[in-house]
Formats: C-alpha cells, structure tokens, sequence
C-alpha cells in the first residue's frame, strides 16, 4: 500500500504540538507505509509491532489516537485495548483486522475501542477515521451528563445512579452515549448504527433494539422512548 502524499495539516491550532500517533502493526510494510502516510499528513508517528511494547508505550507515552492490529505477538489487540480502558485511559483506539465478521467487530469494540477498519481497507477511509475520532475527541462537551437521577460519565465510560454503579458494556455504552449527547432530541437508528457499529455495518439494523431493550431493562424503562418510524429520544425527567 502506498499513500498518497499529502501536504495538509490536520486542524489544529499552529502553536499547539501535532497530534502523536501509535501504530501497533506486526505487518511491517504496512505499518511503515501508513506512517510515511500520516506523518505526510502532519502527524507525529511512532510504530511497534509487538503488543506487549504496545502496551508500555501507549501507557507511558502521552498519545492522541492508537491504531491498533488485532493478530500481534505477544499480546492480542483486544487484550492491549481491555488493559488500557481497565486502567482508565481512554485514547481513541481504531482498530485493524484481517478477520471479518460481526462476532470479531462486536469484540473488538466491546472492549472498549472506538471503531474498526477491516483489511484490505482504503488508506483514504483510515485517514478519514483518524480525523473523525481526534476530531470528536477535540471537541468532545463535558464528560460528566446528568439525566434524572442518573450520572453518566463519558470519559470513564461509567453510568452511576446516586452512588450506586450500573454496570454497561461498552456497546451498550456506546449506545446509551449517542442518546445522551442529544437529550430530549430524536436519534435515528441509522445514526446510531453509524456511530456506534460503523458506516459499513451490513449486519441486521434491528440489533439497536436489543441494545436499546437492555438500556431499558437497566436503567428504567421511561427514560428511553421510541418515536414511532423516527429513532429514540432520551427524556430527562427532571
């Protein structure tokens, strides 16, 4: 895979540093050919291909966004991505597989990462995730939401009712956090398959349900109404 040479900057501020870059690759043409890429694009880049290294740098280096192969040494991607949310860091984690499959994409994010790119992919598609994900993280509001009685954290990732934890998969997380992020207002399921599966998803749209009908069962059936033919809107009752 050869990148194309690209002479822009990703939006940030001149004066503030670029954003840093882990790639985590045991293929290591490809990962040295998406890091000529990103650095071309204004990234600073730095490549591993073992997990186990992956996992020391992405916990001692200060990083913006991991790209992160599932099939490396060592450690797996799903267990260096679980090892990093379990100790509370939340970088954005886009992670790369040679599997396809609705199980293995499923996993992967229910272990906390933040979207999935299956290969062969498109150099064009993964520098467009890259900027998405920094891009939300940028702009991310105030991670602590209040809904009723409900204390939704989306920096930890962790829902409490009073002093009480309510515990979520990340998926189900996922889900509950496109409803919170637009409170009072409608939510399409193409939206949250979008946001939450990914633009590629080909799987059956009906799986929002199953994880709105277990937000409900959890959290309190009223907070989440179904707007008949529209999506769903979360409905703060204070």
């Amino acid at each position: 895979m050869r990148p194309p040479v690209s002479h822009h900057h990703p939006e940030r501020d001149a004066s503030r540093r670029p954003f840093r870059l882990l790639i985590v690759e045991d293929e290591k043409r490809l990962a040295l050919s998406l890091a000529r890429g990103l650095t071309a694009e204004g990234y600073a880049v730095d490549v591993v291909h073992d997990g186990l290294d992956g996992l020391r740098r992405a916990t001692e280096g200060a990083y913006d966004l991991l790209v992160l192969d599932i099939m490396l040494p060592g450690m797996n991607g799903y267990r260096v991505c679980s090892t990093l949310r379990a100790a509370g860091n939340d970088v954005p984690i886009l992670m790369l597989t040679a599997k396809d499959g609705e199980y293995d994409e499923a996993e992967g994010l229910d272990t906390g990462a933040d979207d999935y790119l299956t290969k062969p992919f498109s150099y064009v598609v993964l520098v467009a995730r890259v900027k998405a994900l920094l891009r939300r993280r940028a702009t991310a509001p105030s991670p602590v939401h209040r809904v009723g009685d409900l204390k939704v954290d989306t920096a930890a990732r962790r829902v409490f009712r009073e002093e009480d934890e309510i515990p979520l998969t990340a998926k189900e997380f996922a889900v509950l956090e496109q409803l919170v992020l637009r409170v009072g207002q409608v939510v399409s399921k193409a939206e949250i398959l979008e946001h939450v599966w990914d633009f590629a998803y080909e799987g059956d749209p009906n799986i929002v349900e199953v994880y709105v009908s277990t937000l409900r069962r959890k959290l309190g059936a009223p907070l989440i109404r179904t707007v008949r033919g529209a999506g769903y809107r979360l409905e703060d009752p204070r």
